[in-house]
């Protein structure tokens, strides 16, 4: 345990074979945790709000995470690859200026989410401590800001400790469902909907093709000897378990109370454990938020601070310029979620869904890149070098981006925001995002492949570090 208190000297640099330590099997409690608290339970709800009969509102909650759990899993596998965070590695693409753009968006998202998440844990801890929502939610922002700053280890350890929680809650939560209501009426009688089956898929397909901008940040210390196989199915196996589950509590919730639990959340769970149980059940639904909460944290200074760098040409922030960055995050998210805890953050968080657009063109080129174009090979000292092999901008990156944002406006639907004009005639559906993935990755394949070469590797991935007597970093 005293190693996990130990704070964590590497930012954006890469990291030293030496450094390198762990299992894969980490990252399924880390992700496990990550997706089973009680906004997944939301998503899921909204399965059955669309119109979704519950029954088919369950498949497409399985179906939508096996499916949107796949390219996430592909993002961890690059961590001990290249050992370095994931949106660096988005230079090699974009070049090292062109990939600010979905760098922007990606601290949006973070600032956005982490925001929305001090909300919620700020509540429950309000209800734990009996203080002030506000002051919870700062103190939340604080505490996720601290780990945070501590870093990998500790933030890997805490994943095990809220994966054991979670699994705790959930089955007896579960069990409470199950046995205090008739499912089986309510899973009877379930009629083929397809265009809101497509929108329930598209909802939990969303939640998580979210996490690819950060999922390598906490497998970049594995073993480079770490195998793909390994990370990816550690990985997908605590994603897609732990979403599906807490999104199938949610939509069987939603189907059996319906407005009890609409907008009153927090309250329905807790209720559902029974008086005796308040405390311990408010304290398990903070906790559970607590980790999704500190990744957002961790990958948004980690992904500002590769925004700027990338004019400045610093490759290593130290220790005061870490923390710094880590703070700036949490004051933002933190003053973020005190002044939106009305209509205004349920409006960004809206702005945050239509963010996803834009996020899935840049994950669709990242994985083709990584896995069929350089087959993983790269040259980490040019990441960090505008003058080098990736350059400044890279044309045909950035007109696939674009042309894969420019595909998903037609079937786009961010309810109250904008609705594209071939929606109506899918019926509702946002299909959006498999044309975002299949688009821009084969665009920018077709680009690339002649100028990159088939099979063509970059320079030697070996850390300079990693050389006797020489250090680059």
């Amino acid at each position: 345990m005293a190693g996990s208190l130990q704070v964590e000297r590497r930012s954006i640099d890469p990291v030293p074979e030496a450094e390198r330590h762990g299992h894969p099997r980490s990252l399924f409690t880390l992700w496990f945790a990550s997706n089973m608290q009680i906004t997944s339970a939301v998503t899921g709800a909204l399965t059955v709000l669309v119109g979704l009969h519950p029954l088919w509102a369950l498949v497409a909650v399985a179906l939508g995470n096996a499916i949107g759990a796949v390219p996430m899993a592909l993002h961890a596998a690059q961590g001990p690859k290249l050992g370095i965070p994931q949106m660096i590695q988005s230079r090699a693409q974009f070049g090292v200026y062109g990939a600010v753009l979905p760098l922007v968006l990606v601290v949006l998202m973070y600032l956005g989410y982490f925001a929305s998440g001090n909300v919620l844990g700020g509540q429950a801890l309000a209800e734990i401590i009996q203080l002030p929502v506000d002051a919870s939610i700062v103190l939340y922002a604080g505490l996720s800001a601290l780990i945070a700053i501590v870093g990998y280890r500790l933030i890997h350890r805490f994943g095990w400790l809220a994966s054991l929680v979670s699994v705790v809650v959930f089955v007896y939560l579960t069990f409470r469902l199950v046995t205090t209501h008739d499912l089986g009426a309510v899973l009877a009688g379930a009629e083929p909907d397809v265009p809101a089956f497509l929108l329930a898929l598209s909802l939990t397909a969303s939640w998580q093709l979210t996490f690819g901008p950060y999922v390598a940040d906490t497998s970049r210390y594995l073993p480079s000897s770490t195998s793909v196989r390994a990370t990816f199915w550690w990985t997908y196996a605590g994603t897609a378990l732990g979403a599906t589950w807490a999104m199938s509590f949610g939509a069987l919730a939603y189907a059996v109370s319906g407005p009890q639990f609409k907008g009153h959340e927090v309250a329905y769970v807790v209720g559902l454990g029974g008086d005796g149980l308040v405390l311990p059940l408010l304290l398990a639904i903070a906790l559970g938020k607590f980790t999704v909460n500190v990744l957002n944290i961790y990958g948004g200074y980690m992904t500002a601070a590769t925004t700027l760098t990338a004019f400045t040409r610093r490759a290593v922030l130290s220790p005061g310029a870490r923390i710094g960055y880590i703070a700036l995050v949490g004051v933002l998210g933190g003053a973020l979620a005190v002044l939106g805890r009305g209509d205004f953050l349920a409006n960004f968080v809206l702005f945050l869904h239509f963010l996803l657009y834009f996020l899935t063109p840049w994950s669709a080129i990242n994985l083709v890149d990584f896995y069929w174009l350089r087959k993983e090979e790269y040259d980490l000292a040019a990441m960090y070098d505008p003058d080098g092999r990736y350059g400044r901008w890279c044309a045909p990156a950035l007109v696939a981006y674009f042309a894969g944002i420019v595909v998903q406006i037609p079937f786009s639907h961010v309810d109250r925001v904008f609705t594209g004009f071939l929606v109506p005639h899918l019926g509702g559906a946002d299909i959006a995002w498999l044309l975002g993935l299949l688009v821009p990755g084969f665009l920018y394949w077709g680009a690339m492949r002649r100028r990159i070469g088939t099979g063509a590797a970059d320079a030697d991935t070996r850390l300079e570090s990693d050389k006797p007597g020489e250090r680059t970093w």
